[in-house]
């Protein structure tokens, strides 16, 4: 996997630092994602950065599901993030591993902190709790349970482990610091009741621990060195500490935070691409406008285009907003060099050869990449009958039009110069077809007589054309901060995010491009074979992006 020139950045140099003072002798990483939803975008950062700097060290990096919450969690999920995580070029260490693999040994960790007095178990309701808690002005007051004796804590917290007692009735929360200033100090919930089955364990347990109990003794077990998140952890990071501290833990990692990756005309949130999907604005999670690993996959985003991205957005403290067009740059600087080369007719229009011979079909042949020779060579088939693009001819132009006009020149591509003799019309008046002829000694060269050509346009041979429905999908959001402000993000979304052409007209040969494969049609854009089929069983293509940036200088060019 070809790597990205790397940019410095805070935490090479932390770990840098770490392995030349002795503090730690390998760099031991993990990637944590609740299975409550799909990849996006935001989490190709992370995913980057603790595996990259693994791997850059010369360490090792877990795939770890922070499953403690059965009640939003799915097994379709976490097969979804382990696709996505391999599709992204990156393996995990060992085994993926799973928050429940510890359930048993956080939950003797609870009863070791009860007995110590550091926890207790709690009967105030979540409304109750918010109350005590205070806020960020004022200091919280003392759970009436707060001094409860160990021995009735620990038989309490057997009881909800033994699911006696009903959901929502009892907690238990560590015994800290109601008055700290950093309000997870403030006695935090360490167990919750959950009748719900889960993916893993079932009906084995009915409790359940917090993120912020589990989140560092998993990370402790494992041996991770380098507990890296985003910034809105920073904050939970004294908790992280104070747990590390007084548990007997056989580690002692310790937490670094980034900050998270802000996409322009993108939502990122869990919920809101839920909403997307529920509501029907999509097609589902793996749509290709929507900002998920598996939506970009399916629109022919690479991975090595995404690793480009995240290093080149680079890694801080500082949180910003990122434009959606360096995204779109690093996409297209990708496919440029590697997208094999191909003509559609999106928008087909007839064209017959009154001088080219009726049971005559020509093999020509053109490089697969115009800079690339290693890729080969395309067979085009070229006949009587050919299809052009409906928008590359006009009866009448300006000097501009540099395309097929009646009664003028054009170059097909890879192929003869042809003129537009007659134009046929419906009975509507509208152009169902061109007679035209062509110049037999133009194949490759210019006409003889010194005559100038100037355009240039794709074409495709009728009788062995691939019929197929091509997908253009656009940016979601009109708005650069769709989930900014008062109006809903739903508001912002773009009605002309998806434009479905069919009866599009492909070379033959697209035929055998494998689902999931790119390539450029040439002066259209870069697209890829879709999964599934269209109407009628039709092939399918995606439009991945287009040749050139149509959006900037503009929110709403395509409003």
């Amino acid at each position: 996997m070809s790597e990205p020139q790397r940019v410095s950045n805070f935490l090479r140099t932390i770990i840098r630092d770490d392995l030349d003072s002795g503090r730690v002798a390998e760099v031991v990483t993990r990637f944590p994602p609740e299975p409550n939803g799909y990849l996006h975008i935001g989490h190709a950062k992370s995913i980057c950065v603790n595996f990259g700097l693994a791997r850059e060290f010369g360490g090792r990096c877990n795939l770890r599901f922070d499953d403690t919450n059965p009640s939003t969690e799915d097994v379709e999920y976490v097969e979804a993030i382990v696709r996505d995580v391999a599709w992204l070029g990156f393996a995990w260490d060992g085994e993926v591993r799973y928050a429940s693999d510890y359930f048993a040994t956080l939950y003797a960790w609870a009863q070791h902190l009860v007995r110590n007095g550091l926890a207790y178990v709690c009967e105030l309701d979540p409304e109750q709790m918010r109350a005590y808690r205070g806020t960020l002005t004022e200091p919280g007051r003392d759970s009436p349970y707060r001094d409860r004796p160990a021995e009735q804590s620990l038989e309490l917290l057997e009881r909800m482990r033994a699911g006696a007692i009903e959901e929502g009735r009892m907690t238990l929360r560590a015994r800290i610091d109601m008055g700290s200033p950093n309000l997870n100090l403030r006695d935090p919930v360490l167990y919750r009741i959950k009748r719900a089955p889960h993916h893993r364990t079932g009906a084995a347990w009915c409790i359940y621990p917090s993120y912020d109990f589990a989140h560092g003794q998993e990370d402790a077990i494992e041996g991770i060195t380098h507990s890296i998140c985003t910034l809105e952890f920073e904050d939970h990071r004294p908790l992280y500490d104070w747990f590390i501290g007084q548990l007997p833990v056989p580690a002692r990692p310790r937490q670094y935070e980034f900050a998270r990756l802000n996409l322009s005309y993108t939502v990122t949130s869990k919920r809101k691409l839920r909403q997307l999907v529920e509501e029907g604005h999509v097609s589902g999670w793996d749509d290709p406008r929507m900002p998920t690993l598996s939506g970009l996959r399916r629109r022919g985003v690479t991975p090595a285009a995404i690793r480009d991205f995240v290093e080149r957005t680079g890694v801080s403290r500082a949180d910003g907003l990122v434009d959606l067009g360096m995204l779109e740059y690093c996409i297209r600087d990708d496919l440029d060099k590697n997208a094999p080369r191909a003509m559609c007719v999106l928008r087909p229009l007839k064209v017959t050869l009154l001088d080219y011979p009726a049971d005559r079909i020509e093999q020509l042949t053109a490089p697969a990449h115009p800079a690339r020779p290693e890729l080969g060579q395309r067979t085009l088939p070229f006949g009587r009958e050919l299809w052009i693009d409906r928008e590359d001819f006009r009866t009448e132009a300006n000097k501009d039009f540099k395309r097929l006009v009646a009664g003028g020149e054009v170059r097909l591509r890879n192929a003869y110069v042809i003129r537009a003799d007659e134009v046929v019309r419906d009975a509507h008046g509208e152009i169902v077809e061109l007679r035209c002829s062509h110049d037999p000694a133009t194949l490759g060269r210019n006409p003889s007589d010194g005559r100038k050509v100037k355009g240039v346009i794709h074409w495709v041979e009728a009788s062995q054309a691939l019929d197929c429905e091509v997908r253009l999908y656009d940016r979601l959001f009109l708005d650069p901060q769709p989930d900014a402000g008062e109006r809903s993000f739903t508001d912002n979304l773009n009605p002309h995010s998806l434009a479905v052409l069919r009866g599009c007209k492909a070379e033959p040969g697209l035929a055998a491009l494998p689902a999931g494969a790119g390539c450029q049609f040439e002066r259209e854009g870069y697209f890829c074979r879709d999964p599934e089929a269209g109407d009628g069983g039709a092939v399918v293509f995606n439009r991945t992006i287009g040749l050139r940036d149509t959006w900037s200088g503009s929110a709403a060019a395509k409003g």
